[in-house]
């Protein structure tokens, strides 16, 4: 234990009151002078603990509205002044200005302001002025003084009281200051995105609080780290912790989901990419057809569905093992029968709105887009052969489509009767994806006459619809935009097949 320091003196003044009178009722045990000023003042009074105004220090008052208490230099001398540093001990003599080696301050919610939909004018007031100043000057001579800048760590302060009786190292302080220069950072981030949303600055800015270590990151010798608020989208309700990996392949089986709700939906995804999906009437057939469509790769799988799942369900899922299974509610006896695998995770989906911004790092730098949010319906199909697709054959268009949305680029998504018979994912070349999903359907023995064939990316040459027609497929779905369009519909044209264009790429690397 170094630099032991004794706390002698306090400044009080917080929002957030909550679980504050257990420290309150220590402090007055040690004989720690309290320093408070507004609704904080009069808490504390109401505890019958002895407290000091701010404003009898400062012979100030508060001013503009609250807008300006504890700005000023009896205030912050106090905590700034270096106890060890001669000159500044004699100028704080000078002046009057007390010692204050403890500072628990928090911040105006102004997030939660912002997310209650109030006025420009209501957010703007609870940007914190006078509460930021004071935990960064505590915070700067963690030497001397320490600094709680959340209601979090209440209780910790608390058991340091208690363990230290009154008194704190070097190490105690420097944790709390790395902790409110956290605090400090973070809002000001709140802050700057708030006014970037409307002046589009070209500034990345972003700040998370909430870390979870993983076991390891995509491989053993990898660390890795969450940050996020994973309760805030997910009920873990059975199972072990999530992965790295499973991480990975959880973001893109809610994506992919996500963009499925006319009828109840299943899909199996493997290393981020659907290897079974199908949407039924009834979710058992849903299921069952999705797990046709690969049953080998659905083994150690991420499963998720966009409806509850009823036991009839459960009792087949429970037949395959799997990681993870992801679905917005479980019925009783479904639920029962899943978690008799004691590992495997159990996820309910609640409902949340995804950032619409996505970040990757990338050589020395990081790169932001805008969240792929596009899904093609009917009215944004281009037929441009001669003959057109039916009812039915555009209904599996949009299925296979929005797969191939969400599928490794280059793919070719090959589907029918809202089934995934197969895909290419992941290819260097779009002929090679569609030749690995044909010979994929093909092994699972699927018939791919009246089959439709989707692309993520334009077609450079005839050569994917020429290849699709001879295994039966006759309608084709693809962004267009090629200068050799025209190759491909003429040969659709001479074959008679249909074909439509989305004019949206849907690359995803």
């Amino acid at each position: 234990m170094s630099n032991l320091k004794k706390i002698n003196s306090a400044l009080i003044s917080v929002y957030y009151k909550d679980n504050l009178e257990p420290v309150i009722k220590k402090l007055n045990e040690l004989g720690v002078t309290i320093y408070s000023t507004g609704g904080t003042q009069t808490f504390i009074e109401k505890l019958g603990a002895p407290v000091k105004s701010v404003e009898g220090l400062t012979s100030f008052p508060e001013i503009l509205g609250g807008r300006v208490k504890t700005l000023h230099p009896k205030i912050f001398g106090g905590i700034l002044g270096r106890r060890e540093l001669d000159a500044d001990v004699a100028q704080m003599e000078q002046h009057e200005i007390p010692n204050i080696d403890l500072v628990i301050v928090d911040l105006y919610p102004f997030e939660e302001t912002l997310a209650s939909g109030a006025s420009e004018e209501d957010i703007i007031e609870k940007i914190d002025i006078g509460g930021i100043s004071l935990i960064r000057a505590a915070a700067k001579n963690f030497n001397d003084v320490v600094i709680v800048s959340s209601r979090n760590d209440y209780s910790s302060l608390l058991n340091l009281l208690n363990e230290k009786n009154g008194f704190s190292d070097i190490s105690d302080r420097k944790t709390y200051a790395a902790k409110a220069f956290a605090m400090s950072s973070y809002y000001d981030t709140a802050i700057f995105n708030y006014f970037n949303a409307t002046e589009q600055l070209p500034i990345l800015r972003n700040s998370i609080n909430n870390g979870s270590a993983l076991r390891y990151g995509e491989n053993p010798h990898q660390k890795g780290v969450f940050y996020g608020d994973m309760e805030a989208m997910f009920e873990k309700l059975n199972g072990k912790e999530l992965s790295y990996n499973n991480l990975l392949d959880v973001d893109a089986a809610v994506n992919l989901i996500a963009d499925f709700i006319e009828e109840p939906t299943f899909a199996i995804l493997k290393h981020n990419n659907a290897c079974g999906i199908a949407s039924r009437p009834k979710l058992a057939d849903a299921y069952k057809d999705a797990l046709a469509g690969d049953p080998v790769s659905a083994f150690g799988g991420i499963l998720i569905s966009n409806t509850e799942i009823d036991f009839e369900t459960a009792e087949e899922i429970h037949k395959l093992f799997c990681e993870v299974v992801i679905a917005p509610s479980y019925s009783a006896n479904a639920l029962a029968i899943l978690k008799t695998k004691n590992n495997r995770i159990i996820l309910v989906q609640k409902p949340l709105e995804l950032p619409q911004k996505q970040i990757r790092t990338l050589l020395n730098g990081i790169v932001e887009q805008d969240r792929d949010s596009v899904s093609e319906t009917n009215s944004n199909l281009q037929t441009v052969t001669n003959v057109a697709p039916t009812e039915a054959q555009i209904k599996d268009l949009l299925f296979a489509n929005k797969l191939a949305k969400h599928t490794k680029s280059n793919t070719v998504v090959l589907a029918k009767n809202n089934q995934l018979l197969a895909s290419g994912t992941g290819q260097t070349s779009r002929v090679d994806a569609l030749k690995q999903a044909i010979v994929k359907a093909e092994n699972f023995g699927f018939d791919l006459k009246g089959a439709v064939m989707a692309s993520d990316a334009f077609f450079p040459f005839a050569d994917c619809v020429e290849i699709a027609h001879k295994v039966g497929i006759d309608t084709v779905i693809q962004p267009g935009g090629s200068i050799k369009d025209k190759d491909s519909i003429e040969y659709c044209n001479e074959k008679g097949m249909s074909m439509v264009f989305t004019g949206t790429r849907h690359f995803k690397h």
